[in-house]
């Protein structure tokens, strides 16, 4: 085993994970990597899963940054957002799962997270574990997607597929409709909070 592959994987992995959008999928390098080097499944994987974990939670701090130099208004929005996700205990359990689990791109769920104040550590954690699932599962067939396409059919795909455009599309608008909708007249008025 060779440590600069191992490096070399969370580097790449990592930076693809900062991007907030249109990043190729992390599956795929892992794909790359397990075809091109003689890392174990068991060492991709949870590489590959913390490089992404960090990336989406410095991805989420990066928001919360930004999150700082909206108007007062819509930081005030934001915050009545946050109270309202934290006051259900149930719904909060449910989004992490989801977040664990869910189809939809990441980048943009981490920077609604960043961007309403929510506390990352739980969504990382999450999409860390989930990532581990997940990972397993690609990088396991990579046979078989090696035997049904290429990799640089993948990547492609991912880049210019409509469906693939306008998810990601549709994810960026949902992230810009939040800080726009008007949660201090939904939910009232929230103190500014803790922040992780």
């Amino acid at each position: 085993m060779d440590l600069t592959e191992y490096l070399i994987l969370f580097a790449v992995v990592f930076a693809i994970n900062l991007l907030p959008a249109f990043g190729p999928p992390t599956w795929s390098v892992i794909v790359l990597f397990g075809i091109n080097s003689n890392l174990p499944l068991a060492g991709l994987v949870p590489v590959a899963a913390l490089a992404s974990s960090t990336g989406r939670y410095l991805l989420a701090l990066g928001f919360r940054k930004f999150a700082g130099s909206l108007s007062e208004k819509t930081r005030a929005n934001l915050a009545a957002a946050r109270a309202a996700f934290e006051r259900q205990k149930h719904g909060g359990l449910l989004a992490l799962v989801f977040f664990a689990v869910s189809p939809l791109p990441s980048a943009q769920q981490f920077g609604a997270v960043g961007l309403a104040g929510v506390r990352i550590l739980p969504f990382t954690l999450a999409f860390f574990a989930g990532r581990l699932v997940s990972y397993t599962f690609y990088a396991g067939s990579a046979q078989y997607l090696v035997a049904h396409t290429s990799l640089g059919e993948a990547f492609r795909d991912t880049l210019t597929s409509p469906i693939s455009i306008a998810v990601q599309m549709a994810m960026l608008a949902a992230l810009v409709a939040l800080a726009k909708v008007d949660w201090v007249k939904m939910f009232g008025p929230a103190d500014e909070g803790r922040r992780d």
